[in-house]
């Protein structure tokens, strides 16, 4: 039998070695790097910020990164208790495959925006009041989200 408490003990130690040995390396690699380089090293990617598209009254509650492409928001409207969900691409252009999906689990309702799109994917509406909600975006293949999230407090009436 293993001790359990015993194993996540070790198992922190040595991630929090790897971690601090990681978190050197980079600064002895930019030490030695010659300055000309690192004046040239790429940008990184400005993060998407959510543009407003889900209407007046919503704001974002919970957003996921996909990756460097963009960003997923979930949004919610307090006044008519609707959720919104929004994917929105870091630096639009040629039309990729995209897609904004919200969700619960009972009753079973799913509803999604999907196709190509030069900036967003979305906006995508559900009345959760009360409920967990499943949302996620997709930009080429990048997947982001959360799984029963952002659950009302009151119980909803249906």
């Amino acid at each position: 039998m293993i001790d359990i408490r015993r194993a996540a003990a070790i198992g922190a130690a040595v991630t929090a070695t790897a971690c601090a040995a990681v978190a050197l390396a980079p600064a002895a690699a930019v030490a030695a790097e010659p300055a000309a380089q690192r004046a040239t090293a790429a940008p990184k990617a400005a993060a998407a910020q959510y543009n407003g598209v889900c209407g007046s009254g919503y704001a974002v509650v919970n957003s996921a990164q996909i990756g460097t492409k963009g960003t997923v928001f979930l949004t919610y409207n307090s006044t008519t208790g609707k959720n919104c969900v929004v994917t929105i691409r870091n630096k639009p252009g040629k039309a990729v495959h995209m897609t904004a999906s919200l969700g619960f689990a009972s009753p079973t309702t799913t509803v999604t925006d999907t196709g190509y799109f030069t900036t967003y994917a979305g906006p995508v509406y559900l009345d959760a009041r009360g409920l967990c909600v499943t949302w996620r975006g997709e930009i080429s293949g990048e997947v982001a989200g959360k799984n029963g999230t952002n659950c009302g407090s009151r119980a909803a009436t249906r």
